[in-house]
């Protein structure tokens, strides 16, 4: 059975995690492949990226995160503070098997929508000298 590893990284400013992905996946990937890694995958969101890996055991894990070339990706994230976090798992951290998806708000945040009213009505009847009429 293969354990999964998440590297996640927030934005700061703008993009930042994605200029962070651009600089630094082709080292974490080579890192992940020489320290035995069997999968790996990057995910995008909308604040930040996740990078997470596989191995066959925590050992190579560890073999992994030690690694110059690791360390040196996980000092250069954006805001090293606030704006990294290393787990075990994918896509958050409760450690589920696949990355979580958004579920509906609930309580006061699930606000009903109103219903969708008539749609307009274009009276063309009356065009002249190129004068749009308009029945909202």
């Amino acid at each position: 059975m293969a354990d999964w590893w998440s590297i996640e990284v927030f934005d700061s400013e703008i993009q930042a995690a994605l200029r962070w992905k651009d600089s630094y996946r082709s080292a974490l990937v080579e890192s992940a492949l020489t320290s035995g890694a069997i999968e790996w995958a990057w995910i995008e969101h909308r604040h930040g990226v996740v990078f997470e890996v596989s191995f066959t055991d925590e050992a190579r894990w560890e073999a992994f995160r030690g690694l110059p070339g690791v360390q040196a990706a996980l000092d250069a994230v954006p805001d090293p503070v606030n704006g990294l976090l290393v787990y075990r798992g994918r896509g958050g951290s409760s450690g589920a098997a696949a990355p979580r998806r958004p579920r509906p708000t609930a309580g006061a945040g699930a606000v009903e929508l109103p219903e969708p009213g008539e749609p307009p009505v274009l009276d063309l009847t009356g065009i002249g000298g190129g004068e749009v009429l308009a029945d909202l």
